[in-house]
């Protein structure tokens, strides 16, 4: 993968090389940003996942179940959208 230009290319990137059967870390995007100094990039990933789970283009994911974009806390994961399933 050619280093991303921001957090959603970063995501997307990710979840489409993952699968849908598979998901990823938050903090994969944000290393992807930034190796060394990734944990600044955490709030944007986050932010962004939040965007993009509201646009219908991934889900995100706590104790491997989708979860509400507006209502969730903890550690999550990332998973692009099943297209068989929608």
């Amino acid at each position: 993968m050619t280093a991303p230009k921001n957090a959603e290319e970063a995501i997307l990137a990710l979840v489409a090389a993952r699968g849908a059967a598979s998901s990823i870390c938050p903090s994969e995007a944000a290393r992807a940003l930034d190796a060394e100094h990734w944990r600044k990039h955490m709030g944007e990933v986050r932010a962004v996942a939040v965007r993009l789970a509201k646009a219908g283009r991934i889900v995100i994911l706590r104790k491997g179940k989708p979860v509400d974009p507006d209502a969730f806390k903890g550690v999550i994961r990332l998973r692009i959208v099943d297209a068989d399933k929608t």
